[in-house]
């Protein structure tokens, strides 16, 4: 039978590679392949996790497959794409340009550097397949040098199912039902995701359109960017948002939801995104989507967002703005997105992709 690994630097909950790496592993398993998961550090039970080294004692046969999850600068797991005999397969994340994160914090800016570093020799690896989560990453990939006819895009399987089957949390739901109108941005406090351009937009809905409203930002804050938080509570504070902007950090799915259910509005400014899994997250419960155009953010909304390329925060504002006031408008995106979810990004069509994909190999 053949074995299959699936390898990345860490696996947690709560992280989009980690979710995409875990859906593959359920799909190959239920197909009955022999798979397990491989990483450097893990904070979860099930499934079991292999420590790293060990990929090379499992993959004994040159029809074996290993699956690496390229996302950042890891030496181990580019070592091992060079030294393994096996057949093998990449799927690329993206890796954020380091430029973002020099201000803030030397050791992410020096991994985000190297993983940049290595995406040449990845993409010259000669593997048999090379998985993107966008056309965006796939276009990087084949600019330095990985075969296009070898090349294929496949959405990150993601949470949403398990968001769709739980119950949203009571008491959040509750301190969010007052009345404001919740604009909402999900994903990492970190400064590729541009959030004090997301504060200055809002600050301008705020005050000029809807003092009745607030920003709620989701995600988790690493210690080693506390910099970058900083900086962002000290803009709250010049704007005079300490009321109506609102931190929570890492939060539980169950929040996650409730969050999701209350807002009246998504709203992102990130300047580099690979796929971008909130922005599913947000089609999938129904709720509009503004963001500024930048790399891979307007393929994965397409038509089911108000996407401008013009960085200007009143014209955010006013997106907000004509979305809250015009109910014809906000159904209208709502319904767009669910059926480009329901089209393109459910676990069931990314399931057809990434078999397609494996056709070969497998």
């Amino acid at each position: 039978m053949t074995r299959i690994a699936i390898l990345t630097p860490s696996v947690t909950t709560g992280d989009a590679v980690s979710n995409d790496v875990l859906g593959m592993y359920d799909v190959l398993k239920g197909r009955g392949y022999d798979v397990r998961v491989f990483a450097e550090g893990w904070a979860l039970d099930k499934p079991r996790v292999w420590p790293a080294p060990q990929v090379e004692g499992f993959l004994k046969k040159s029809t074996d497959i290993l699956i690496y999850h390229y996302s950042r600068g890891w030496d181990p797991g580019l070592d091992l794409l060079h030294e393994l005999k096996c057949r093998k397969i990449i799927k690329y994340h993206n890796v954020t340009p380091p430029d973002f994160l020099a201000n803030y914090s030397s050791d992410f800016a020096a991994m985000c550097l190297e993983g940049r570093q290595q995406l040449v020799p990845i993409a010259r690896s000669a593997c048999d397949l090379y998985l993107s989560d966008s056309a965006y990453n796939m276009r990087e990939l084949v600019a330095e040098g990985a075969v296009e006819s070898k090349s294929f895009v496949v959405p990150p399987f993601h949470h949403v199912d398990r968001l769709h089957s739980i119950e949203p949390d009571e008491s959040v739901l509750n301190s969010c039902s007052d009345g404001k109108i919740n604009v909402l941005m999900v994903g990492r406090v970190a400064p590729n995701k541009a959030h004090p351009a997301l504060i200055e937009a809002f600050a301008a809905y705020h005050h000029d359109y809807n003092p009745n409203s607030r920003l709620i930002i989701v995600g988790k804050e690493e210690v080693r960017l506390a910099k970058y938080s900083t900086l962002l509570r000290g803009m709250v504070k010049r704007l005079k948002l300490q009321e109506n902007v609102i931190f929570t950090c890492e939060v539980s799915d169950r929040a996650l939801k409730a969050y999701y259910a209350a807002a009246h509005v998504f709203m992102i400014t990130s300047e580099h995104e690979g796929f971008c899994v909130p922005l599913v997250e947000a089609m999938a419960m129904k709720v509009p989507i503004v963001a500024y155009s930048a790399t891979a953010i307007p393929e994965t909304v397409g038509s089911a967002g108000l996407i401008w390329e013009e960085r200007n925060p009143y014209l955010l504002a006013e997106s907000v703005n004509s979305i809250i006031s015009d109910n014809s408008l906000g159904k209208g995106l709502s319904t767009l997105g669910w059926r480009r979810y329901q089209e393109l990004f459910t676990n069931e069509q990314i399931e057809h992709r990434f078999l397609d994909a494996l056709g070969s190999p497998l």
